[in-house]
């Protein structure tokens, strides 16, 4: 598995710098992490559901999750149980899933007693799966987190290889600020007890901004809704920290994919697009709205959050191109561990000051993530890497033909 494998030899040493690596997904948590990106989910209620798969892995799609929870109907479970059991077997056995799997496929459960009722009943297809999305995570009336750990822990003695837990913080008792540090540290402590099977932490802001009767509109981030940033603050204080202690944090949702009338005018750049020759592109994602998805992936990464949960395939492209380190950012990072012993410099570009010491464990996670998407050149920018993503895609779809996962 490995990201931008659309792009031919050409297009790859045109981008690329350094090209993404192949994912090894029986790697540790950190290299898997940081590689999940554009985290898609679907429900399992989908009648075609391994055919699905393949497609949206064809279409640069590396991480996905078949939910069993909110997407589903409370009459449909059975239904959407039998289907996710059928399908998996069926994905088994293609010839894609069969070597290298193309993408990292979780289940979003309701409980901890369907999730092992899903093992037991998956057979072969479980050796498409790498894990489990547990929803709802600490939240009051839902199952306890040991209970959940501890059927993860079940479920990969039965599979015989761990499977990876991915916990959704976005219960009220993390919403609301009288009960959120408590709950927060109750968390922790669960999740240091369960550190081997924790892949990363994902964050509900749908959820969490229900708590408030918000929905953020097209034209505002989830950094705009001022009580989720406080709740995404403290998250990241308690189980983000940069000293061994911390999770990979993943970003809310993007729940934006049709186009409507703006408020106001859009704030995304020509320039990337100009030099690209991607002007066309530029106003698609006007049209789509997703400029406004642009900025909050910016505002995400600053804030130390990385990956993405969407639910349209047109946001996959946007989530990794934007996740492709610039070459001015792989130049710092590369400073700053090839440092020793401290002290301070300026940076090749002669635009800032890096420090040996406090930006180690910031370099560090930029270059665990040049592994995973790769390291742009110098004159390459995202709007690039959009377009390249997209004239592929475009190809192969004319073409009737299936892209190299």
């Amino acid at each position: 598995m490995r990201h931008f494998s659309a792009l031919d030899d050409e297009q790859t040493r045109r981008l690329f710098l350094q090209p993404p690596r192949p994912v090894d997904l029986t790697a540790g948590r950190d290299a898997l992490a940081v590689a999940l990106g554009a985290t898609l989910y679907c429900p399992a209620t989908r009648q075609r559901l391994a055919g699905d798969l393949l497609r949206l892995a064809r279409r640069g799609v590396r991480s996905a999750v078949v939910c069993l929870e909110d997407s589903v109907p409370d009459h449909r479970v059975a239904e959407a149980e039998e289907t996710l059991v059928r399908e998996l077997a069926g994905l088994a056995r293609t010839p894609e899933w069969a070597g290298d799997a193309p993408l990292m496929l979780f289940v979003r459960a309701r409980s901890p007693e369907q999730l092992l009722d899903v093992v037991t009943r998956s057979g072969v297809g479980l050796d498409c799966l790498l894990g489990f999305v547990v929803p709802k995570f600490g939240g009051a009336g839902q199952p306890a987190p040991e209970r959940w750990m501890q059927a993860v822990r079940e479920a990969s003695a039965r599979a015989g290889r761990r499977l990876w837990a991915m916990p959704v913080l976005e219960s009220r008792d993390i919403a609301h600020l009288d009960t959120r540090h408590a709950a927060l540290a109750a968390i922790r402590e669960v999740l240091d007890a369960h550190r081997d099977l924790v892949l990363a932490v994902r964050t509900g802001a749908t959820d969490l901004s229900a708590a408030y009767g918000l929905r953020r509109p097209r034209g505002s981030t989830v950094w705009d809704v001022r009580v989720v940033a406080d709740v995404l603050g403290d998250v990241i204080n308690v189980l983000g920290r940069a000293d061994g202690s911390g999770y990979p944090i993943t970003a809310p949702v993007w729940e934006h994919f049709t186009s409507g009338e703006r408020v106001f005018r859009t704030a995304l750049a020509a320039g990337p697009f100009t030099g690209s020759g991607a002007e066309q592109l530029r106003e698609q994602l006007i049209a789509d709205d997703l400029d406004g998805l642009v900025r909050e992936l910016v505002l995400d990464q600053v804030n130390g959050l990385q990956g993405k949960t969407v639910i349209h395939p047109s946001h996959v492209a946007v989530v990794h191109a934007m996740s492709v380190v610039t070459h001015e950012d792989f130049c710092d990072a590369s400073d700053v561990v090839g440092q020793s012993g401290g002290g301070a410099m300026a940076s090749a570009y002669r635009n800032k000051m890096n420090e040996a010491g406090p930006h180690r464990a910031w370099a560090e996670r930029v270059l665990a993530r040049a592994d995973a998407f790769g390291v742009a050149r110098e004159d390459v920018s995202y709007a690039h890497l959009l377009k390249a993503q997209d004239d592929a895609w475009r190809a192969f779809a004319a073409a009737g033909e299936g892209v190299r996962a």
